[in-house]
Formats: C-alpha cells, structure tokens, sequence
C-alpha cells in the first residue's frame, strides 16, 4: 500500500492505495505546531481504524506547501513506519517541464495537479486546472504537456475574514450559495458578494486564460468548492476531488526508489 500525503495551508489530506485504487482518505486540520509524534499517533490512529497495519505501507510520497511540516512528516514517516518518503519538489523531480521563470517557486501541489491531469486527460488540448483551496489557483498546461504558469486568487473564505476583520459591523459567516443574488439583510448580501463574486472571477480568468492558450481549453476543476461552483458554470468540464492525491500515486510510480529504503531498526 502507499501513503500519500498532501500538505496544505488548511488540511492535510492523506490517502492510502491499493494499486491505482485509491481505497481510503482522510483530512487533518494542519496546524504548523504539531510534532511528528503527534501526526504519528493521527495516522497511524487511522489506518489501525481501517485495520492497515504498518508493515502494509510499502511506501511513502509526500507533497507539501507548508515549510515547518514538511520535516515534521519526514520524521514521522521513518519513526512510526520506518520508511523514508518520497518528498515531492517541483523544481527537482517535478516529472515535466515547468516554464516558470523560478521553478522553486511553484507550489508542489499545483505540479502535482498537472501531472494527475495530463494522465487522465492527455496532451493534445491545453488543460486548466483551478484548485478551490486556502488560495484559488489557476494552473495552465500546454498542448504538449509543459507548465506554463497561472492565477493565484485568495480564496472566498480568505476574502470573508478580511471583510469581517477589517469592518467593524460586518460578522464573520461561512461561504455559501445564497437564495438570491439580492440579499435582503447583511449575511446575504454578504454571501451573495463573496459567492457569486468569486464564480464570476473563476468565469472571468477562465475565458482570459483560454483566449491566451489558443481560443480553447479543457478545464478541471479540484478542492473544495469545485462541485459547487462547477454547478453554477459551464466553463468547468470535469470535477475531481482527488486530483492532487492521484497526482501523488503517479509521481510514487514514476519515480520511488527500488528497494523503497526502510529505517534502520534500533
């Protein structure tokens, strides 16, 4: 089985496969202050849940955004199952061509994303990818399979807090599609702005996006609010909540050590 852990600013979500099924996941609050025995104790809490025994964990891939866990993983991942992950970094082992001016400065997730997206979908059509998580990315993928770049956007809660840390008579709501676009009272004006607002920013970048890679491009849609707002546009053609997961099973298969290296025993 492979552990595959996605690193990000508000969850840390991992998966566990079986192959190229993906058989469980499960999402952890990341808070930067935990230490590796406590996401040891988390993990493994979870997998004995699902009765996955250590020695069922051949291997180990990571991808992560957050600086101050990513060490914190690595540790946890030789201590409580004595491997030695495989720590996914663009500029290094990104697996494709990145144009970016700095590769060091792409996110890995996004990386991770593109390749998911290529393997599904194939090169050929330019590909965008938008992530609905802490931050909204747009990810633009060539025809021939090259990352080119893209749009980073605060996400809508991101914008709620502000508006509700920044103006004194403006309360702090949870990001959610209103009845009307009208609201009637302030909640709903609120929701109204940051909900239709933000799939208009996503309609807007999209079509932007697309008159620069050539006039079309197929569009994939991840994290948190992907369903929902592919609901509301028909500029999303597919939704998939696992991408970044899936992403991180190719790079496993592309580029794991063989014999996976284990710990030395004390």
């Amino acid at each position: 089985m492979l552990l595959a852990i996605d690193v990000g600013n508000t969850n840390i979500v991992i998966g566990v496969f079986q192959g190229r099924e993906l058989v469980h996941s499960w999402r952890l609050t990341t808070i930067r202050e935990r230490t590796a025995d406590e996401l040891g104790i988390l993990v493994t809490d979870l997998c004995d849940h699902h009765r996955i025994t250590r020695q069922q964990v051949s291997g180990i891939v990571i991808a992560s955004v957050v600086p101050p866990l990513t060490g914190t993983l690595q540790a946890m991942a030789f201590k409580y199952f004595e491997r030695t992950p495989l720590l996914f970094e663009p500029a290094v082992n990104g697996g494709m061509p990145i144009l970016y001016d700095n590769p060091a400065e792409v996110g890995a997730d996004r990386v991770v994303n593109a390749l998911a997206a290529i393997d599904q979908w194939g090169i050929g059509t330019p590909i965008i990818i938008v992530d609905f998580g802490t931050a909204t990315t747009f990810d633009a993928i060539s025809a021939k399979g090259e990352y080119l770049g893209g749009v980073i956007c605060p996400g809508p809660q991101i914008s709620a807090d502000a508006l509700f840390q920044r103006a004194a008579r403006l309360p702090r709501i949870e990001v959610r599609k209103p009845a009307t676009v009208i609201g009637t009272n302030t909640v709903a004006s609120m929701q109204s702005g940051l909900f239709w607002g933000y799939v208009d920013m996503v309609e807007g970048l999209v079509r932007r996006m697309k008159v620069e890679l050539g006039g079309r491009a197929l569009v994939v849609a991840t994290g948190g609010l992907a369903t929902t707002v592919a609901l509301e546009t028909p500029l999303i053609d597919h939704v998939d909540p696992e991408l970044t997961l899936q992403g991180l099973r190719l790079v496993w298969e592309r580029q794991a050590p063989s014999p996976q290296p284990q710990a030395p025993r004390p």
